[in-house]
């Protein structure tokens, strides 16, 4: 193939030969530097030479992106590749991929630059609902997510139940911080602002919170950005609030007489009904005031719980017979057992009012629906009721290996408990009660 000394004028006027999809016009100043123009009009310097026995054709670039001296010096250089044994279409393909990821780093790292710490949070809360926890090999339950939400929520907003509105969550003045300014230094003065007001809010804050840092550490998206003693230092860690328990009240029993004379003759009987059910049973207050119909059954004797340990299954606990006559005498106005036909759930939803009204009518001191529930397992003590038996009834998680892994209690076996504890506070309440004279089903509908 004759060759030509490349000047710019021969490039320029250089031109597909008529009848062909393309032509080549070779330089002699570089071995393998072709002009290449195609029939379409497209001038490209192109490299051709031979690569273990085969021809290779190495695209250089456009002719108007280069110029005749800048092209034979790309010729040159792929001929050294060529004589050091080394592809160049690999040495090219290579190159532009160290350029992609070394852009892709350049992007990343400015986008942890600007990253917020309310931003990862979100993904920490998306990974927390898709995923299972490590621990239980269970998905997270609703309520430990919720807690994630409410910790960090901004506040302001209208209050469920009750008046007024929802105050700020101990973490939502971290959220608009950028992760990497998310130091020990920071944490640690955030640690001494919320412990002042709310230390028990604060200490579970900040167990969160470590939490979060530590799947941080580990995600890739934050690597280099998350400072992984922000949690774990001295200066934090000294600082942490000790959680306590908030203090309660229980029933004493000598007031059980006038609680129970307060609560029924309460003017609303589902209201009645609700409060000597949580006394009862010891449940917390959304595991009955979500009771179904369904989870009723007055042929066995049983209630269906869901409570927050096996939150599919639930628990299933025995209807003993005082119970069982005030729930038979409740109105089936719907699918809910302690119904309300004014909530726009269905269902009661505040019982707090009707139980602050008959405590002042007995003149008791405040007690909270959860006192009811440490109530119970007060009260029941009085009765010797076995620690096990009574953890099963409140649905509390087994604690002892024993409990855990080889006591399997019959609902009968609870039952003979449960009939034991709730005849003893008729019996200190002094209610007269025939289990033979009382309503034997909740089959009567409101019209």
């Amino acid at each position: 193939m004759a060759r030509v000394k490349f000047t710019a004028a021969r490039v320029r006027d250089f031109v597909c030969q008529p009848d062909r999809q393309q032509s080549f016009l070779w330089d002699s100043e570089a071995v393998g530097l072709a002009l290449r123009a195609t029939a379409k009009g497209a001038k490209a310097y192109v490299f051709q030479a031979r690569l273990a026995e085969r021809e290779m054709r190495v695209t250089i670039g456009a002719q108007k992106d280069w110029d005749v001296a800048h092209a034979r010096e790309e010729a040159r250089r792929l001929q050294r590749l060529l004589d050091a044994g080394k592809d160049p279409r690999v040495e090219k393909a290579a190159a532009m991929q160290a350029e992609r990821e070394a852009a892709e780093a350049k992007r990343a790292a400015a986008q942890r630059d600007v990253l917020t710490v309310g931003e990862a949070w979100e993904a920490y809360l998306h990974h927390l609902r898709t995923s299972i926890s490590p621990k239980t090999k269970k998905a997270r339950s609703a309520r430990y997510l919720a807690d994630h939400e409410a910790l960090a929520a901004p506040g302001g907003e209208q209050l469920k139940r009750g008046k007024g509105k929802t105050v700020r969550g101990p973490l939502a003045s971290l959220m608009a911080l950028r992760l990497s300014d998310l130091t020990a230094a920071r944490v640690a003065a955030w640690l001494d602002t919320e412990a002042a007001t709310r230390p028990t809010n604060a200490a579970h804050a900040f167990r969160l919170l470590r939490a979060f840092m530590t799947w941080a550490a580990d995600h890739d998206a934050y690597a280099g950005v998350v400072d992984t003693d922000a949690c774990t230092s001295r200066k934090v860690t000294g600082q942490v609030p000790q959680s306590k328990a908030k203090p309660g009240g229980v029933l004493q029993r000598e007031q059980l007489h006038s609680w129970f004379a307060a609560v029924r003759q309460l003017d609303n009987p589902i209201h009645s009904a609700y409060l000597q059910a949580v006394l009862i049973c010891g449940g917390r207050r959304e595991e009955l005031a979500h009771l179904r119909w369904r989870d009723v059954d007055f042929t066995w004797n049983t209630l269906h719980l869901r409570d927050k340990v096996e939150t599919e299954v639930g628990r299933i606990i025995p209807l003993p017979p005082h119970l069982r006559s005030l729930l038979a005498c409740l109105p089936r106005v719907n699918d809910w057992v302690f119904s309300s036909v004014t909530a726009a759930s269905g269902r009661l939803q505040e019982p707090r009012y009707a139980h602050d009204k008959a405590l002042a009518a007995a003149g008791l001191p405040h007690l909270t629906l959860h006192d009811l529930r440490r109530s119970f397992k007060t009260l029941s003590e009085w009765c010797e009721l076995p620690a096990g038996i009574t953890a099963q009834l409140m649905g509390h998680k087994a604690s002892a290996l024993v409990e855990r892994h080889y006591t399997r209690r019959s609902v009968d076996l609870l039952r003979v408990w449960h009939v034991k504890f709730e005849q003893w506070l008729l019996t200190e309440a002094k209610i007269e009660f025939d289990p033979a004279a009382a309503p034997q089903t909740g089959l009567h509908a409101v019209k």
